[in-house]
């Protein structure tokens, strides 16, 4: 095994723990590890982190349903309002320079954590 190979493994390992152990939030996660520990440029590392957090959402989720934590009165709403929305963040993703991306990517996980002390 290469050492590629190896921090792209504890990259994944790292994003799962926290989407499973938060019920989301591993693209946060995701995206750092992407940039900063593989080299990948911002905006690849946006769009591939969409892509590494939708099998590991599948996977928590079907945990949290088995264990009766889901609302399941929200789940197909949300679901919609979430694939509207990601269609248009990756339409935007396309449209905008990197660094409005990070602006914003750094001031919704600013919001999120300020949010998560109050």
């Amino acid at each position: 095994m290469t050492v590629k190979f190896l921090k792209r493994v504890t990259a994944g390992l790292l994003t799962g723990a926290v989407n499973g152990l938060f019920g989301g939030g591993g693209g946060m996660v995701a995206v750092p590890l992407l940039k900063g520990m593989l080299g990948y440029d911002d905006k690849r590392a946006h769009a591939t982190a969409i892509f590494v957090i939708a099998p590991v959402c599948a996977a928590s989720a079907v945990i949290y349903i088995i264990n009766g934590y889901a609302a399941t009165d929200v789940i197909i709403p949300a679901a919609l309002g979430s694939v509207a929305g990601g269609l248009c963040g990756a339409y935007f993703l396309s449209r905008f320079p990197k660094t409005v991306i990070n602006y914003v990517f750094i001031a919704l996980m600013f919001a999120a954590g300020v949010r998560m002390l109050f």
